[in-house]
């Protein structure tokens, strides 16, 4: 944990402006990797990938689940998603770590990669701050490397457009 958490807690940054959602989906990649038991890790890189692996699967199963939730029918659930919209419009800047002010560029860049989309996030953040190369994002990912490839130049592109 010691030498892979920074790692997973930015990856769900990815997908929450929500520090107490960032942590369940920390929390909950770090219990997988506990009660893995039966999974053997050629060496750290892989014990790394497979971190992000689980923790970006977490963060999309956790947002699907807030979907379904948001989405269903009924008054009660009515309610509950006006109120979780209320949350999420209180909590639209991202969760900034304490060195970071808000308005600074990190933090309008972090704004910037939590509005795209998922396929070009990901692979965008791997590429980008993790220096995985595009076949290895594409190993990660189970998508093809020239997709990978088109992932992230759309991401950059639209940084670039952002940021300027």
């Amino acid at each position: 944990m010691e030498r892979h958490a920074d790692t997973v807690w930015r990856v769900c940054l990815l997908y929450f402006a929500c520090e107490a959602d960032c942590q369940d989906a920390f929390q909950e990649t770090f219990l997988r990797y506990a009660l893995a038991d039966t999974t053997t890790f050629a060496d750290d890189e892989h014990r790394k990938a497979w971190l992000i692996r689980v923790a970006r699967t977490r963060c999309l199963d956790m947002l699907k689940a807030a979907h379904r939730t948001r989405t269903a029918g009924g008054d009660e659930a009515l309610g509950a998603a006006e109120s979780q919209q209320a949350v999420g419009q209180r909590a639209a800047q991202p969760a900034a770590p304490p060195d970071e002010q808000p308005g600074s560029f990190t933090s309008e860049v972090v704004d910037a990669l939590q509005a795209l989309d998922d396929p070009p996030r990901t692979p965008l953040y791997l590429a980008l701050c993790e220096e995985y190369t595009a076949p290895e994002i594409a190993q990660l990912l189970d998508a093809p490397v020239n997709t990978v490839y088109s992932w992230i130049a759309r991401g950059k592109k639209h940084l670039r457009k952002v940021l300027s």
